[in-house]
């Protein structure tokens, strides 16, 4: 896995997908890696902690898991909550979930999200991958997971997990993602003012209801090299909520430029970079089925239209 999406991007932008591979834990970059293999299924079975998790809630969604604490086991368990009637996934697809992670020790929930996982990726822990590996589409999976399946026992700082804790996890595996690309954005365009360097841009968004469709606007474009799907991209971002108009993230005021892949932050983030050459400058705006999910309490951004101004500064394939 290469080394920027170990890294992982701002938490402003990542995914829950970048939570989930080996070596995003908190702690240090590790070197970059050869290309992911694709593994055959898990053999993990069911059993009474994972058949004992009660989960309720709309599919796809952010479901309520409820189960006995302190939840303590010493091998991985999944059982099928909700079997779907879809095609069983198979290594190398590129599947939209929705991934809810609860503390086995209290209960809490600590990450409800989308994420595109790929499905057989052994960059991805086991106790993740094993939430959409060969399942029918439209399943949702509860697996029991003992602390060293992920993050190797460590925890996660990010979200909240504390060293050598257990974990339950659920999973709606809703759909093979297909390419999301962003439509031309030509009404109610948000005004853009750029300050002079070392200050951030000014942008004022119209007094109008959130665009309901992800929609980018090239402001200027660039010359250079083309981003690709999966490349390690640096950019200037400025991120503002449609719903509150309140900036909530930039990499202007932090001095310095951010580095991540196209498929390590969110779904509609990531597709308004693909394509694009290096040196432009566009802006784009996200409903929340490609942000952080339409429900408000699964994510401080959870339910709220976003917008990216976006400047483009480099990029290099995945691993470089």
């Amino acid at each position: 896995m290469n080394r920027a999406l170990r890294r992982g991007a701002p938490l402003a932008l990542a995914t829950a997908a970048a939570l989930l591979l080996a070596g995003c834990a908190s702690g240090g970059s590790p070197e970059a890696s050869e290309t992911p293999a694709a593994a055959d299924c898990m053999d993990v079975e069911s059993g009474a902690l994972s058949d004992g998790v009660k989960v309720e809630g709309e599919f796809p969604g952010s479901p309520t898991a409820t189960f006995t604490t302190p939840l303590e086991t010493d091998e991985l368990q999944r059982s099928i909550a909700i079997e779907g009637d879809g095609d069983t996934t198979e290594a190398g697809q590129k599947i939209n979930a929705v991934v809810t992670l609860y503390s086995g020790a209290s209960g809490d929930q600590l990450l409800s999200q989308p994420a595109q996982i790929t499905a057989g990726d052994e960059t991805v822990f086991d106790a993740f991958r094993v939430g959409i590996d060969c399942v029918p589409l439209g399943s949702r999976t509860v697996t029991v997971a003992p602390a060293a399946a992920l993050y190797d026992g460590q925890g996660n700082e990010q979200i909240g997990l504390a060293a050598d804790e257990d974990v339950v996890i659920v999973v709606d595996v809703v759909e093979v993602q297909e390419p999301l690309k962003p439509a031309e954005w030509t009404e109610n365009v948000p005004e853009v003012k750029f300050g002079a360097e070392g200050e951030a841009p000014t942008v004022t968004l119209p007094k109008v209801d959130a665009p309901t469709e992800l929609q980018m606007k090239v402001l200027e474009e660039g010359d250079g090299a083309t981003v690709g799907e999966g490349d390690s991209v640096t950019v200037q971002y400025q991120g503002i909520s449609w719903d509150s108009g309140e900036i909530f993230d930039q990499s202007y005021t932090r001095g310095e430029p951010s580095t991540f892949t196209t498929d390590g932050v969110i779904q509609g983030f990531g597709a308004a970079l693909v394509g694009q050459k290096v040196g432009t400058k566009l802006i784009v705006v996200i409903p929340p089925e490609y942000a952080y999910g339409t429900d408000p309490a699964a994510h401080d951004l959870g339910g709220q239209t976003l917008v990216f101004l976006v400047e483009i500064e480099d990029t290099a394939p995945a691993g470089q």
